[in-house]
């Protein structure tokens, strides 16, 4: 799967946009909206029969396997392999209690129960970013045979 963005036209933003972190970082941003967007789907329509922290963690781990897949074709270009959905999930087990910590937050601080995920997925995604950028394109290093 290959995502094309149409390049800038501007000279400046032309420039910012010949650097590959950049285009990860645009292609991470299209590919959460959409991970974020079936989150948000599956837990507002569970909250009606489920706890919202349950709905919310059922909206997560779905989106969580979509999530991965696109991650990996999408944003990084990388095809998926047992070690990088290992350390996809480990990076979410982190992601995911940032979130019910800042989802929890919201809420304790009166945020609508609409609003709440929203807000604690715009807080989450810098961070998510970083962690994911060092599980994928973490490179081997290379181990010399000879002793010093």
């Amino acid at each position: 799967m290959n995502l094309r963005v149409p390049k800038p036209k501007n000279k400046r933003l032309l420039r910012y946009w010949n650097n590959e972190a950049v285009r990860q970082f645009v292609r991470f941003c299209i590919v959460g909206v959409l991970a974020a967007g079936i989150h948000y789907g599956i837990y507002y329509l569970l909250q009606f029969f489920l706890p919202l922290n349950v709905s919310y963690t059922v909206g997560y781990l779905i989106s969580l396997v979509c999530n991965f897949f696109l991650t990996a074709y999408v944003t990084f270009r990388r095809s998926p392999t047992f070690g990088k959905a290992f350390g996809f999930g480990a990076s979410h087990l982190v992601n995911y209690l940032l979130h019910i910590v800042f989802f929890n937050m919201y809420l304790y601080l009166g945020v609508s129960r609409y609003i709440a995920p929203i807000a604690t997925m715009l807080t989450a995604m810098p961070v998510n970013f970083l962690i994911l950028q060092r599980v994928f394109m973490h490179k081997k290093k290379e181990t010399s045979s000879s002793n010093h």
